[in-house]
């Protein structure tokens, strides 16, 4: 049995999700706040953070770690390219996304103006969503000069690289921060990705006192 303590908009979660999703692994999802900092969560996950995967009486942390375990016990369909080249910048673009875009961008954007709220820590910081709304338009130009000359992000394959960009820009979507006339590149790869089987759950969360803008569930935006 597979259970997963995840945040909805987490993108470290969505980002699992995604990969549960795409690898057909049925698995139970149990909303897990993690800044209450729940004793019982703790004693499992001392990082405290989401997600948190158990495969029986399996524990595991962190989203690459599990993302790797989940590749390795379930190898269809590849997650990462076969060649050793192709592996390394597929997790070059995973840890990308996974690190300076969240950084320069989702922290500064989603966390500001959901986080906050959620965790009742006072009001958003202007000068950060400022800065999130100027940084997120250099991650759409690279996006876009990567998929000039690749079918998807990393390669000729879809990989971990997509599900690490998809699951950053799909929260930031249910915001409405994302410009999708931006780069036409960037908005057919989301396109694409969003249609994705793997896609529907994330596509049906709803946070209560949030409201996702109309094209946020539409395939066809």
């Amino acid at each position: 049995m597979h259970r997963l303590y995840h945040l909805p908009l987490s993108p470290f979660c969505r980002k699992i999700r995604l990969v549960l999703g795409e690898k057909k692994i049925e698995v139970d999802l149990v909303v897990e706040h993690p800044w209450e900092q729940r004793l019982d969560y703790l004693r499992q996950n001392p990082s405290g953070k989401v997600p948190m995967l158990k495969v029986d009486d399996l524990v595991l942390a962190e989203s690459s770690a599990i993302f790797e375990y989940l590749e390795e016990v379930h190898p269809n369909p590849r997650l990462l390219p076969k060649k050793p080249a192709e592996r390394a910048e597929a997790r070059r673009l995973a840890a990308w996304f996974d690190d300076k875009f969240h950084h320069e961008v989702t922290a500064n954007l989603l966390y500001e103006r959901i986080n906050k709220k959620l965790m009742k820590a006072g009001h958003p910081d202007s000068a950060r969503i400022k800065a999130g709304a100027k940084n997120i338009k250099y991650h759409l130009d690279y996006m876009g000069w990567l998929l000039e000359e690749r079918r998807w992000l990393a390669g000729d394959s879809m990989s971990i690289a997509d599900f690490a960009a998809a699951a950053q820009l799909s929260c930031l979507d249910y915001i409405g921060d994302v410009d999708w006339t931006r780069n036409k590149e960037v908005t057919d790869w989301y396109s694409k990705i969003k249609s994705r089987p793997a896609f529907r759950s994330l596509l049906a969360d709803l946070i209560p006192g949030f409201v996702p803008p109309p094209h946020y569930s539409d395939l066809d935006f």
